[in-house]
């Protein structure tokens, strides 16, 4: 479609944090009871990996393949268009669907939410010949994506998630998905709803759906946000649940799971109540020096102009580091509050998070009487 070719700027937020937000978290799996086979929890904030179980581990999605589906038709499409039910998508009938028949009208908004709470299959399908004109392209666009977002262990090779040996991700690149899609406040809005209706739009039909969520459909877990289940018997039952508390919000991920709303649960409660928010350096905190060459001083103290803050267990705490990177060579002179480097702050190798140093004080160029002085 024309709208395909429209939008060609891709859009690169997130692509420097992402790529450098990893971390490995302090608890043990058994200490949290957790059934599934990967498991990894995520500050949506921050990007701060607060806990992992083969997180970092390949494995199939299943249906939370439509996380990637919704948020690529909500970028490329718009929602209030009418797509024509052609014969591929009419054509499904493995798992969940809307039983789509040929010629059916329907907006891409009514697609897109028949894939997020109901989980149904044909309309992922409609939604892909319609946005890219074909599901060949349509994955291109999520492949794209995965790779600009930093989802580095992602293929996907279909747009719902059946079985293919080409489709996988990790439970930490649908994390990384998931707080992108989250950014969208359409995506977001949707995968809040517990129940809706999808509409055809020519009103002589209807469908009810319930959000296959039970968390989300029962609000049964205080501050939930969605997002998103998925079920196979390769893939196991698998779900991305995210909640909001206090400003704050968590993303947990469960893979292959006995019980995958119980370990959400688990995930996010540790996340909420026994990982406790620490300020790792104060407003105006000098974190160390830069060198400076051709000044008065060959060094100047650089200091984080905000506080930083982690959510860190004892130990972790304990293990923390820092390291410091100048901006690049520094000359004098030197302006007080002028940027001059990065404070990276490090768990056991991996980072945690970054902020910008800047000098906190002056360092002048030596006038002649000094020169002069110094050659004497």
């Amino acid at each position: 479609m024309d709208v395909l070719f429209r939008k060609k700027k891709i859009i690169f937020i997130y692509i420097a944090a992402i790529l450098f937000l990893y971390t490995t978290p302090a608890p043990a799996a058994e200490a949290l009871r957790i059934s599934a086979a990967s498991a990894l929890l995520m500050d949506a904030g921050t990007g701060q990996v607060l806990y992992e179980h083969q997180g970092y581990k390949r494995r199939e999605p299943a249906s939370l393949t439509k996380i990637m589906t919704a948020i690529i038709a909500l970028e490329y499409g718009h929602r209030e268009e009418i797509v024509v039910i052609g014969k591929e998508p009419a054509s499904i009938s493995v798992g969940q669907e809307l039983r789509l028949e040929r010629g059916d009208r329907l907006s891409l908004e009514n697609l897109i939410k028949a894939a997020l709470l109901y989980s149904a299959n044909d309309s992922t399908v409609a939604i892909a010949q319609h946005v890219a004109g074909s599901q060949e392209r349509f994955i291109e666009l999520m492949n794209n994506r995965a790779l600009i977002l930093g989802a580095l262990d992602t293929r996907f090779a279909n747009t719902n998630g059946y079985h293919h040996p080409n489709h996988y991700t990790t439970a930490h690149d649908l994390a990384v998905i998931t707080r992108y899609a989250l950014s969208n406040s359409d995506f977001a809005g949707i995968v809040r709803l517990p129940r809706a209706t999808i509409y055809w739009a020519d009103g002589k039909k209807e469908k009810p759906v319930a959000n296959t969520n039970s968390l989300v459909r029962e609000n049964s877990y205080e501050g939930i946000m969605g997002v998103k289940t998925g079920t196979t018997i390769r893939a196991g039952n698998c779900l991305v649940a995210a909640a909001e508390r206090n400003g704050r919000t968590l993303i947990a991920v469960i893979l292959h799971s006995r019980n995958r709303f119980r370990d959400a649960v688990e995930l996010l409660d540790y996340g909420f109540n026994d990982l406790p928010q620490v300020a790792v350096t104060g407003s105006g905190e000098v974190v160390g020096r830069v060198p400076v060459t051709g000044g008065l001083k060959d060094q100047v103290e650089a200091l984080c102009p905000k506080e930083v803050n982690l959510h860190l267990s004892d130990q972790d705490l304990k293990e923390l580091t820092r390291k410091i990177i100048a901006a690049g060579p520094l000359e004098a002179p030197v302006k007080e509050g002028q940027e001059i480097g990065t404070v990276v702050f490090m768990l056991k190798g991996r980072e945690l998070t970054r902020s910008v140093l800047v000098a906190a004080g002056r360092v002048e160029k030596p006038g002649l009487l000094h020169r002069i002085s110094s050659m004497l």
